[in-house]
């Protein structure tokens, strides 16, 4: 029996083949719900790192801990405003990266 030749592939081509063309609406979304996975991620890292539970960093910044909880798991739904109150909290610089997209608008 033969053995078949397995096709080497970087991830951005395998992200291409499964999810999408850079560009498109579905990797977009996938790129921006990771980065916001990843957000959630830094803050209960951070959060560790200064010894903080959950709980005492939600007296700081003014919220229960279940929210903590909650921005911790999922960062989709929260204003930047939480975040920043977040990070200052932690004693954490924060630096935002915007990109301006090129649209073409349209008067009718």
């Amino acid at each position: 029996m033969k053995a078949k030749k397995m096709k080497m592939m970087t991830l951005d081509e395998m992200k291409s083949k499964d999810i999408g063309e850079i560009g498109t609406p579905e990797r977009d979304k996938y790129e921006f719900d990771l980065r916001m996975e990843l957000l959630g991620e830094m803050i209960k890292s951070v959060r560790k790192e200064r010894k903080l539970t959950q709980e005492q960093l939600g007296e700081l910044i003014g919220v229960q801990k279940s929210q903590i909880s909650k921005l911790e798991r999922n960062t989709k739904n929260v204003t930047i405003e939480t975040i920043l109150k977040v990070f200052k909290a932690l004693k954490a610089n924060v630096k935002f990266s915007v990109e301006m997209n090129e649209f073409e608008f349209k008067v009718a």
